[in-house]
This record gives C-alpha cells, sequence and structure tokens, in this order.
C-alpha cells in the first residue's frame, strides 16, 4: 500500500512557493496603479539682483527711481573693463554699432557703460569736445525734428525748450559736443527709460540711464575728447575684465 501523506519538509517548499506567487500578484497589480508621473515644467529664471549703483537716488532734485534691472541686461550694466586703446586717458569713445560708450582709463583700462543710439545719434561721428556739462538741462529739439513732430513745438529752440523734469528726455545729465567751436547739436545724455538702453530708438543722440549719466558726468571734464563712430576700428578691443 502507498503512503501517500506528505511530510512537514515536503510541504514546506510549496507553501513558499505558493506565498512567493501570490506576492508576485500583489507586486504586479500594484505596479499596474502606479501612473508616470507628468514632466513638470521649466521653473522661471530668477529675475537678476541689482546692484547697488543702480539704486534710488533721492538726493537727486527730481525723481531719480531704483532702475528695473529686469528691462536692461546686465551685458549693459556699468563696469570697469580691460580697453586697449592709443587715445588719452580721459577720451569718451562712442561705439554706436556695440551700444557702448567708453570712458578711458589709464594703463589699458575703461569704464564702459551701455547707451541706447537713436536716430540722431546715427547722424554724426568723427572728433570733438565736451565743450560743458549741465545738470538736469533743459530740453530743445533741434528744428528738424520739431518739423518731423509738429507736436513738439511747444518745446522748440524758439519757445525756450522743456524744463527739467523727471520724465525730461534729456534726463539728469548732458554733456554737449562741439567741433571746431560749433555746437553739433548732437548730445550725450541721460533717460529714464532703462529697457531702451543697448537698442537703436527712435530719436534722441546717445543715451544712458540715468544713474550712469550722472556717474559718467561727475569724472569727466569741459574739454575732455570725444570720439564717436558707427563701426569698431580694428585697433581697439574691449574685453570685459
Amino acid at each position: 500500500m502507498t503512503d501517500r501523506s506528505t511530510s512537514a519538509g515536503d510541504a514546506l517548499p510549496m507553501r513558499l512557493n505558493r506565498r512567493f506567487l501570490l506576492l508576485g500578484a500583489g507586486s504586479l497589480a500594484l505596479a499596474g496603479c502606479v501612473s508616470t508621473p507628468e514632466p513638470q515644467p521649466e521653473p522661471e529664471p530668477l529675475p537678476p539682483v541689482r546692484p547697488a549703483m543702480y539704486d534710488a537716488m533721492p538726493e537727486e532734485p527730481y525723481d531719480v527711481p531704483a532702475v528695473d534691472v529686469s528691462q536692461m541686461a546686465p551685458e549693459w550694466w556699468r563696469r570697469e573693463v580691460d580697453y586697449e586703446t592709443e587715445e588719452r586717458p580721459g577720451t569718451l569713445i562712442v561705439e554706436t554699432g556695440q551700444k557702448y560708450l567708453y570712458h578711458v582709463r589709464p594703463n589699458g583700462r575703461a569704464m564702459r557703460y551701455g547707451i541706447g543710439v537713436g536716430r540722431d545719434g546715427f547722424s554724426w561721428q568723427g572728433r570733438a569736445v565736451i565743450a560743458y556739462r549741465r545738470e538736469w538741462p533743459r530740453w530743445t529739439p533741434p528744428d528738424s525734428m520739431v518739423a518731423r513732430q509738429p507736436e513738439l513745438e511747444p518745446y522748440s529752440i524758439a519757445n525756450g525748450g522743456m524744463d527739467p523734469s523727471a520724465t525730461n528726455p534729456m534726463g539728469a545729465r548732458g554733456l554737449y559736443i562741439h567741433q571746431n567751436g560749433r555746437d553739433t547739436i548732437y548730445r550725450v545724455h541721460g533717460t529714464h527709460q532703462p529697457w531702451s538702453i543697448g537698442r537703436s530708438i527712435s530719436s534722441g543722440c546717445i543715451r544712458l540711464i540715468n544713474q550712469d549719466i550722472i556717474h559718467l558726468h561727475a569724472n569727466v571734464r569741459d574739454g575732455s575728447a570725444i570720439v564717436v563712430r558707427h563701426d569698431t576700428a580694428p585697433d581697439l578691443i574691449a574685453v570685459a575684465g
């Protein structure tokens, strides 16, 4: 007679196999309930931190608010750079194509400012001098501009121009360019519009954000040479320092 009873040792592997099958089935069931996570959008880039040099200037007679640097890329911020040139220290060099103004310093250095260049800024180039400087100057659009924009007639030269203000197109400071003893009608001046720096704009000459023109005005002397050109000459190399 055959003994069909199963010993305890034979039954244990069968129970273990059954348990592993149940666990495996449960794992598969759980895996079927897990959905693939949707890709998350890239986080928005943080806005640039405004340097202290672009804080508000409450000591000025008219409002100079802090610069909204989200409207003015860091590449246009004021900084000292390496700058090899044969021009003497103190000279201003305006590169309209680059949208930079360089104030030459000794030992191959220069202070570099981002600029906006208007239609009138492309009308003249050459060598001249800063005949004089003005704080919070009046704005007197030339007759040619008034002819194009008759709404400017109240601010014409004949009518004495526009009074200084926080929104005056000349901004907080003006540098007046003369050549051979005569006014060229071209200016380096301020603006309260940071978005216009680094761009070619509809009108005006050479503009710097107000904090920058105030800084430049304090470091330039009357009679300083200025060179304005529309193409970068091969003997000038500017490298960020």
